[in-house]
C-alpha cells in the first residue's frame, strides 16, 4: 500500500512491517500505540523503524493512519485522569498516594 509519511511516499506491506519490528523491544507507551504480533508498540517507534526517519519528522496520526489501512489495531493515547487526580492533591497527599499509603487528611 502506498502512503505518505512526512511528505515522503512509502510502499508498505503488512508482513514487511511485521518483519521490521521482529526483535525490537517495545518502548514504554505514553501516547498512541499499535499492536504488531502480540506486542504493543508506540506508534512513533514503529514509524521511526519503518521509515528510517527521525520521530520529529512525522506525526503519530500519519503513522496511525497508514498502519490502520494495513490492518493493524491502533489504540488512542492512555487516559490522563490519574494524573489529573494527583494534580488536585497537596504535595503530601500526592507523595502518600505514590507510596501506596493512605492519603493524609488536611487539618
Amino acid at each position: 500500500m502506498r502512503c505518505v509519511i512526512a511528505r515522503f511516499p512509502f510502499d508498505l506491506v503488512k508482513h514487511e512491517v511485521q518483519e521490521s519490528m521482529k526483535g525490537i523491544k517495545p518502548e514504554p507507551i505514553t501516547g498512541e500505540s499499535v499492536i504488531i504480533g502480540r506486542r504493543h508498540y508506540p506508534v512513533k517507534q514503529v514509524g521511526e523503524v519503518i521509515t528510517r526517519q527521525d520521530r520529529r519528522d512525522f506525526t503519530a496520526a500519519e503513522v496511525t493512519r497508514a498502519l490502520t489501512r494495513l490492518g493493524f489495531t491502533c489504540n488512542k493515547a492512555p487516559a490522563v485522569a490519574a494524573a489529573d487526580a494527583v494534580a488536585a492533591l497537596t504535595p503530601l497527599q500526592a507523595a502518600s498516594a505514590m507510596l501506596g499509603a493512605p492519603a493524609a487528611h488536611p487539618a
